[in-house]
């Protein structure tokens, strides 16, 4: 089975938009309530360690108790915007614990406004959405996917409205299998966003933040000298948020066709991992690395491979891709970013820097899939009796887009 996600963009009227505002709003104020609830109970607990430690489902017998007195405005919307806003801040103190996550914090009102759904409060039509205590909404296209529909959660970017859905299925037909052209190594760049093994173009990102900056730079100043609480300042709020919303829209179109392409062609990739962390602490090219968006193409290309029979072969961080002669193996010791050609001292031969990394990740993983496709006791020093049953090799098939 594979958890996939399908988000749809939602054409609400004014009176359905509003219910998706308040229904955001609720969920928004009970996930801080609850944190609040959390951290009093906590520290009450360590006063008096009788006293319970807060959970997910004391917190929602708490709130079912008083929100009929206290918060009756909730009744307006339904129940599982507050119910799952408890869950996620289970969730969020569980990655917290687990070190996967900062501290939880307090939600912004028109910072991801979101709600979500549990599959027994909404009904999907065709090109239309059932939601509880206000009916069928528009949805600009069908689901695309068969099989069980988990959830829904409704989400908001700048001024539209989205509808993710999460299906459990184990129809993927609608990709068919990798053409299978043999093997290729990735190298991702600043300049270029790609460069292939198989030669050819380098293939260069729209780098939309770049091409977007000015007027980027111009609405941001406008906002600033508009007067807070004012509706002015709301309008020059939604345009800058149009525009962060369209620069994100063309990042992800382009990433989407290019790994869409890759593993279409390709059974294996070979990429490197690269530590965009540390990467962006480089003043001089943090904008234009997060411009490319490196995890996001190995995020797609991971689930895509998956779903095409495929598979990804990620390098070790210190992989050197570059500094290796892809001809004969030898290594230099130091490279720096500006040199974007070299001749090896050994074997003589001239390297375009990108060219060569991805020759080498190519390699790298054509000998992962070598070293993985071998079994116990199937050389030389076999000690076994007879040989072992091989087992099925399969990739993890549970991916979210």
């Amino acid at each position: 089975m594979m958890l996939i996600a399908h988000k749809i963009a939602l054409d609400p009227n004014n009176v359905q938009a509003s219910y998706f505002a308040k229904a955001a709003g609720v969920a928004r104020f009970t996930y801080n309530w609850a944190l609040a609830e959390w951290m009093r109970q906590y520290e009450a607990h360590k006063v008096d360690p009788g006293q319970c430690l807060p959970s997910k489902g004391a917190l929602g017998r708490q709130l079912n108790a008083i929100k009929r007195e206290q918060f009756p405005w909730m009744l307006e919307v339904t129940k599982n915007a507050p119910q799952k806003a408890i869950s996620h801040l289970d969730m969020a103190f569980k990655n917290f614990f687990a070190g996967r996550a900062h501290y939880p914090r307090f939600h912004k009102k028109g910072v991801h406004d979101s709600f979500a759904l549990t599959n027994d409060q909404f009904h999907v039509d065709g090109c239309r959405i059932h939601i509880p205590k206000l009916g069928w909404v528009r949805m600009r296209e069908s689901l695309r996917l068969a099989g069980k529909i988990k959830s829904a959660t409704v989400s908001r970017t700048a001024q539209r409205w989205y509808v993710s859905l999460t299906v459990d299925t184990v129809d993927v037909s609608h990709l068919p299998k990798a053409e299978n052209q043999g093997v290729v190594g990735v190298d991702l760049g600043v300049s270029a966003l790609a460069t292939l093994s198989t030669g050819g173009s380098p293939i260069s990102g729209p780098k939309p933040h770049r091409a977007l900056l000015a007027r980027q730079r111009k609405l941001a100043r406008s906002l600033s000298r508009k007067q807070n609480g004012s509706a002015n300042r709301g309008k020059a709020k939604f345009k800058l948020a149009n525009l962060h919303s369209r620069i994100a829209a063309i990042r992800s179109d382009s990433l989407n066709k290019l790994t869409t392409d890759l593993t279409r062609r390709f059974h294996t990739i070979g990429i490197e991992d690269l530590n965009v962390r540390g990467m962006v602490k480089n003043r001089c090219l943090a904008r234009s690395i997060l411009d490319m968006g490196f995890f996001e193409f190995r995020r797609q290309l991971r689930y895509k491979a998956a779903m095409r029979g495929g598979q990804v072969i990620v390098a070790d961080r210190f992989f050197a891709s570059s500094k290796r002669c892809s001809a004969c193996g030898f290594q230099l010791e130091t490279l720096s970013l500006s040199i974007r050609e070299w001749t090896c001292p050994t074997c003589g031969s001239h390297h375009n820097r990108d060219v060569n990394a991805a020759i080498n990740l190519e390699q790298m993983a054509v000998s992962s899939t070598v070293s993985a496709c071998g079994e116990e006791g199937s050389g030389r020093g076999r000690k076994n009796a007879a040989k072992p049953a091989s087992a099925k090799q399969e990739a993890n098939s549970k991916f979210v887009q």
